[in-house]
């Protein structure tokens, strides 16, 4: 089969493309901007793969969108694309409305014409699977409930706002054309290849060169956590064997507050390259960011019931292997802050830019 993947140079598209490329024949075709947070070195472990191209193109661009579903007749689409950080939301929420809303109709129309052009086979087979988020859905507050499938959308952020409107519109591409449709919404995804402004990777790199380690308000927002090689085993899963039309949350069931995952990262840097003190003193509380959710919480239940998936890692098992891989792979994440990646990707042989 031949997977057309959106995004599949980010941190969840390069984990998922590396894992179809690894486990399974079937070919892929990765269409990415390469933005800020696109990174093609994330991928230098499968790009000579005779399964796997890469398209530079973005994805409010019809015309190349038409151009490479006709060149590649892809089975199914992973729409994985998006502009992601919720801070850079709130600064300039207009390429969040553009790729998010926008980009997701573009690619919703481009996949609409091509699917209904094949033979009724391959119309059969064909799959749409959108990739979501937790925050379309709110802020749980200091309740106990998870969210389901069936939880109503209430998101706070630009970010979130976005990610909610593309979900409607790919529902709608369901319900009025008919278009092989999946949703996922996952809950925060942590690991290897992470862009340094997040959260984890931010603070481990913080702490190595001794630099404040900063935390909103009290740190007490709860988020779940979810090892990114997990989501992507479950995305892959869903896109083979979901039910079309239908949603599936995908979550680790590891709570944790903010200034609990700190803490572990900073207990994990003590053992593991300890310095002259403890990093846990480089702990700093700033002022909490404008209208921050204060708990998201995935329920899992039903991919785990219909599709017989579970997370393999544990938080402190995935944690761990985070902080060693971040520890060993310091290069990688050198030529991200700096953009040494983006300067010299375009002359790294093997890779074809359209």
């Amino acid at each position: 089969m031949k997977y057309l993947i959106t995004g599949g140079a980010g941190f969840i598209g390069s984990a998922l493309v590396r894992h179809i490329i690894t486990n399974t024949p079937n070919q892929v075709v990765n269409v990415d901007k390469l933005t800020y947070a696109g990174n093609l070195e994330s991928l230098l472990g499968v790009s000579q793969s005779s399964n796997y191209a890469f398209e530079q193109v973005d994805i409010c661009d019809a015309n190349k969108l038409t151009a490479i579903f006709s060149r590649y007749q892809p089975d199914v689409v992973m729409h994985l694309a998006a502009e992601s950080h919720v801070d850079r939301s709130i600064d300039g929420p207009r390429a969040f409305v553009d790729t998010n809303i926008t980009g997701t109709y573009t690619l919703l129309e481009v996949s609409r014409r091509y699917w209904s052009d094949l033979s009724i086979t391959r119309q059969k087979a064909f799959r749409f699977l959108h990739v979501s988020t937790d925050e379309v859905f709110g802020d749980l507050g200091s309740c106990t409930e998870r969210f389901t499938e069936e939880t109503r959308y209430a998101p706070s952020s630009p970010y979130a706002a976005s990610k909610a409107s593309a979900d409607h519109l790919v529902r709608a591409w369901r319900r009025t054309y008919g278009l092989p449709t999946l949703v996922t919404n996952c809950s925060n995804n942590y690991g290897p290849y992470h862009y340094p402004e997040k959260m984890i990777p931010l603070m481990i790199l913080n702490a190595l060169e001794r630099k404040p380690l900063p935390i909103y308000g009290e740190g007490l927002q709860v988020r779940d956590w979810l090892y990114v090689e997990d989501h992507a085993r479950a995305l892959h899963l869903v896109a083979e064997k979901g039910m079309l039309g239908e949603t599936y949350n995908i979550g680790g069931s590891s709570e944790r507050t903010n200034i609990d995952v700190v803490r572990t990262l900073c207990t994990l840097l003590d053992e593991l390259r300890p310095a002259e003190n403890s990093y846990h003193d480089l702990i700093t509380h700033v002022l909490d960011r404008p209208g921050h959710d204060q708990r998201y919480a995935i329920d899992a239940g039903r991919i785990r019931r219909e599709l017989g998936w579970t997370p393999q890692e544990t938080f402190e098992s995935g944690i761990r292997k985070t902080v060693e891989w971040f520890l060993d792979n310091l290069d990688w994440c050198r030529k991200v802050q700096d953009g040494g990646y983006q300067r010299d990707r375009l002359g790294i042989p093997g890779w074809e830019v359209a």
